[in-house]
């Protein structure tokens, strides 16, 4: 099966291939233009949990400010932070500029060729390093991300579930990697699964793989790959404060490093916990008042979470955070949900 599999998929990939701003299409790859292994890494660290659709707009206005990793290197990280706000998961945001810098200072520049030495790089895990050293420098590196996932259980009738069955998957993928064009081959799977062999009514009639796939004539490949009941995610509740000075100016504070949102700017507030939160210790000495709930949903919980309001003198002080023109606030490296909060706050 290997041999069809990959010469079909590549046949398949060489005339579908997705136009992508960060890939070099297949026809160039072919007379030798290689990926900017700093566009490779750069568009798969922002794919994580994330859609190619919005990634899109923020691969361009990342690339256009910051060309190449040096250039992101030497950026402070708020402003990265800033540009970033909105894709969600901000450790990625975080660990993109240390790499950046890790590139910089470690490498001159210039980023390592093989999965072994790519691993070494903040925020770089097993599949990115593999899709960098694959995609950038045509290393034989198995690629594995949920489209893979999905075309292996398919193609080989893997009937048991995830995430149990990851491993081997994961073999199977790596028996399939070719030597000759594993960056196009990786590629190829992975826009197969985004276009054709999709979560739910894979167009079998039209896949290029139809006949190797073992899944598709037993009958089953819609329900594959199988997977464990979804556990229910837990609701966590918290508190934050809207301080609103006189002049319009409102209280900012940057989050710790550690946790969720680390380092991005936010209102300030205490933990979220499973529990509604005990009375809160606000900012500062004001006249609180319920402004109402905001509710967002990250990837293991829900959070529900009040919003509190107080309009002050314009000589109010604070001991931590900072005071930022009414007008100036959105654009500051606001997460989803801190957007929510300011936005029903000034209500």
């Amino acid at each position: 099966m290997t041999i069809a599999l990959r010469d079909d998929l590549l046949n398949w990939y060489d005339k579908h291939a997705r136009s992508l701003p960060w890939r070099v299409p297949p026809a160039e790859r072919a007379r030798g233009v290689m990926p900017d292994p700093y566009r490779v890494w750069l568009s798969e660290i922002m794919l994580q949990q994330t859609t190619v659709a919005t990634v899109k707009a923020y691969f361009e206005r990342f690339t256009a400010r910051w060309p190449d990793v040096v250039a992101l290197a030497e950026s402070p990280r708020e402003e990265v932070l800033k540009e970033w706000a909105g894709l969600g998961y901000y450790a990625r945001a975080r660990n993109l500029h240390a790499c950046a810098q890790a590139v910089v200072a470690g490498h001159g520049g210039r980023f390592p060729d093989t999965e072994e030495a790519l691993l070494t790089l903040p925020g770089i895990g097993r599949y990115t390093a593999a899709a960098v050293a694959s995609i950038a420098f045509d290393r034989p590196a198995p690629v594995m991300d949920g489209n893979v996932e999905r075309v292996m259980a398919r193609v080989f009738a893997v009937g048991e579930t995830l995430p149990g069955i990851k491993p081997q998957l994961y073999a199977l993928a790596a028996s399939q990697t070719p030597e000759l064009r594993p960056g196009d081959y990786a590629q190829a799977v992975m826009d197969l699964g985004a276009t054709i062999c999709t979560p739910r009514n894979p167009a079998c009639g039209i896949c290029p793989v139809m006949t190797v796939c073992e899944g598709r004539k037993a009958g089953i490949a819609a329900e594959l790959p199988r997977k464990a009941p979804k556990k229910t995610k837990p609701t966590r509740f918290g508190v934050c404060y809207l301080a609103v000075r006189a002049d319009g100016a409102v209280l900012l504070e940057e989050r710790p490093d550690a946790g969720l949102l680390g380092g991005m700017t936010g209102l300030p507030g205490g933990a979220w916990t499973q529990a509604q939160p005990a009375e809160e210790c606000p900012p500062l000495v004001a006249d609180w008042s319920e402004r109402g709930e905001v509710r967002h949903t990250f990837t293991h919980f829900h959070l529900q979470m009040m919003v509190m309001r107080a309009d002050v003198d314009i000589n109010a002080t604070a001991p931590a955070g900072r005071w930022v023109a009414h007008k100036d606030a959105a654009s500051q490296a606001l997460p989803t949900v801190m957007k929510k909060a300011l936005k029903l706050g000034l209500a």
